[in-house]
């Protein structure tokens, strides 16, 4: 990664924060591969996040954390998926968020205008992660805990047809 991060000019870490804030939001071909930003130039919460721990890690930065956050997204705190969710009929869903906490302030580089503070009011829990989670444990906790919220709530729909909507939601964004 030493060689990669040198020949795209980070040699720092507040360099490695600003080009990662500055690239697209995107999924990536492998999920499981956080290093896949740098080179398709692009990034989700998951990947960006998990990249940017990994960074912090290689330049010894001290008290980054890479957090997973469970929020009940909604139009407000996500504009991108009120079209969605309005044709849906449903007024919030909870979404798995990745950022980083450092020395316990949160930064969210998922899109260069993001906003921490608009889905912060909306977090349901969250907990530390290491970048390698960001795939399959992302996902299966995420699945669960939908599950079990899906059972709490009085929605007309079945676990799978709410993941597609929650989907759209990120296709949306």
């Amino acid at each position: 990664m030493k060689n990669v991060l040198q020949h795209k000019g980070i040699t720092t870490w507040p360099k490695a924060i600003n080009y990662v804030s500055a690239l697209p939001y995107g999924r990536n071909a492998n999920r499981c591969d956080p290093t896949l930003v740098l080179s398709e130039e692009k990034g989700t919460c998951s990947s960006k996040h998990a990249l940017l721990k990994m960074i912090a890690d290689h330049f010894g930065e001290q008290d980054v954390e890479l957090i997973m956050g469970i929020y009940l997204m909604d139009p407000v705190n996500t504009p991108g998926v009120k079209e969605v969710l309005n044709e849906a009929k449903v007024d919030a869903i909870p979404e798995a968020h990745c950022y980083l906490k450092i020395k316990g302030a949160p930064l969210d580089v998922t899109f260069g205008e993001s906003n921490f503070d608009l889905i912060q009011e909306a977090l349901l829990e969250e907990q530390n992660i290491s970048p390698e989670q960001v795939s399959e444990f992302k996902v299966e906790y995420h699945k669960k805990f939908l599950q079990r919220w899906l059972g709490s709530q009085d929605l007309p729909y079945s676990f799978d047809e709410l993941w597609a909507i929650r989907e759209r939601c990120i296709a949306a964004l």
